[in-house]
Order: structure tokens, then sequence, then C-alpha cells
């Protein structure tokens, strides 16, 4: 399974003086698509939730290459990076629809909490939620191989 893709126009109010769009939104749009991936791939932020558990963002890298503007698309291909059952990484790449240039990669790490805000493994308080996740990744690998 390659990396699931995400489109998005860019709103008018995400930009800046400069006429593109603002740094920051870049990392919000990260959040967008790596829900639209969880949800994809059959284990979906709000389940993870609905269990008592928390994964808040560790890290956030984001590295510009080219303008994005008012009135385009982007298309934000995201996909699990690594995942340790303690940790999760996902990596991003932002590019303009229709011609293909690259706006922006990064990458996001994120840890599991429980209802005590202290660290788990979704191994141990959430072993259905951690086959998911399993799953979808060996498939991935499984796709990579052929």
């Amino acid at each position: 399974m390659a990396m699931a893709h995400y489109l998005r126009p860019v709103y008018y109010y995400e930009t800046d003086r400069m006429d593109c769009v603002h740094h920051s939104n870049y990392i919000r749009w990260f959040e967008e698509a790596r829900i639209h991936l969880m949800r994809e791939r059959g284990f979906p932020y709000e389940e993870l939730e609905g269990l008592g558990i928390l994964s808040p963002v560790l890290t956030a890298q984001a590295e510009y290459k080219s303008m994005t503007r008012f009135g385009e698309t982007v298309d934000i291909a995201v996909d699990v990076e690594s995942y340790t059952g303690t940790r999760i990484a996902f990596r991003y790449e932002v590019r303009d629809r229709d011609t293909g240039a690259l706006r922006c990669q990064g990458r996001t790490t994120h840890c599991f909490l429980g209802g005590a805000g202290r660290p788990v493994s979704l191994k141990k308080a959430a072993p259905a939620y951690h086959q998911k996740v399993c799953a979808a990744l060996a498939a991935r690998e499984q796709e990579e191989w052929q």
C-alpha cells in the first residue's frame, strides 16, 4: 500500500503578507493528512481516544521547498514511517496537485498516553488497536516487496 493521499485546497486565510501559505499551516495539514491515513488504514484516531489513549506530538519537522499559494490544491502524501508500540512516526510530502512541485516535506513523532497521562504500550493497553496498526504496516511492507 503506497502512501495515502489527502487532497486539500489552499484557503485565503492560510496565506500571509507575502501571498503564500504561512509556514504554521503545514503542521496543521500534516495533522489532517495523518487523521485521514489512520482512518483509511483501519486504525482511526477517534477509536484510540475512545479507548482512553491519547497520542500527543513529540516532534514536528517541516522542510519548506517552495511557496504554496491561495487557489492551489495540494496533494499531501502521508505514511507511517515507524511504530514501536509506544511510539509512532509519520512522514509527509506536500506537492502541488497540478504541477507535482514539492512544496514541503516533514515528519512527526508521537507517543501514547493512558488515562493518567503516563506512557503506555498499545500492545498491552489496546491489543486490538495494536493489531490493526501492525496489520497496516505488514500490508505496506508486503506491497513494497512485490
